[in-house]
């Protein structure tokens, strides 16, 4: 089976836009689990635009399924996650000013900083994942870093299968292959949906995790949280 963590950030966004409590982000995160979802997502950066680090914490006691805090990892975000310890943290080399996150790690390049970060999580009991592009170096570079899993970057093959084009998940499936043989675990995530996500799952062998949120919350303003949960696990099957 392939997990679905349902990320919670637009939903932090909305509740920010008038400052006060609604939507309520711990009611929808119950909710979403409740619904059937078998993970919850954040992404808390510095400026704390969405989902703030009060959040990250508030979110601790409530989440009984997978736990995963993604995010750039500066001295900030890990002391959050070391005193939060989610089930996995997912680095994301994200800007500060970046709107979403739009690139993988080069793992070759940052080797050492990867390897001294992951060994403090997983010293922590906290389950390592690290964002990639679909690029057999990359992967390569990423079992040097002795991470647990990887998450492949899915902006590029999301938009292709929107054009038509099915041979966008060819770099997908031998990054999927070659991270098998290495023994890494294959995690996924970045504008998947309803439309794209079970010909993606079909032909990715050991996909274990999928986080999705854009999508998902927009999806549910026209179908509801509910039944969207519920289609997503459905394809996922």
């Amino acid at each position: 089976m392939t997990k679905l963590s349902v990320n919670i950030n637009k939903i932090a966004t909305l509740r920010n836009s008038r400052g006060g409590d609604v939507p309520n982000v711990i009611q929808f995160a119950k909710d979403a689990q409740a619904f059937g979802a078998e993970g919850i997502t954040i992404h808390p950066r510095p400026d704390e635009r969405h989902i703030r680090y009060k959040d990250a914490y508030d979110l601790k006691p409530i989440v009984y399924t997978e736990y995963n805090i993604e995010g750039n990892p500066v001295p900030k975000f890990i002391d959050l996650v070391i005193e939060v310890k989610p089930t996995q943290v997912t680095l994301v080399p994200d800007a500060e000013n970046a709107i979403t996150s739009n690139a993988g790690w080069d793992t070759i390049k940052h080797k050492s900083f990867l390897q001294e970060v992951i060994t403090e999580f997983q010293n922590n009991g906290i389950r390592t994942s690290i964002f990639v592009d679909p690029d057999l170096h990359q992967i390569e570079g990423a079992k040097e870093t002795g991470t647990d899993r990887i998450e492949l970057y899915t902006e590029s093959y999301a938009h292709q299968y929107s054009l038509g084009n099915k041979e966008a998940i060819k770099p997908y499936m031998e990054c999927a292959g070659l991270a098998n043989t290495l023994q890494l675990g294959i995690n996924a995530g970045h504008d998947l949906s309803l439309d794209n996500i079970k010909f993606f799952k079909e032909n990715i062998t050991g996909l274990l995790e999928v986080s999705i949120g854009h999508a998902l919350i927009a999806e549910s303003l026209y179908m509801g949280a509910e039944s969207v949960i519920k289609q997503y696990l459905e394809k996922l099957k």
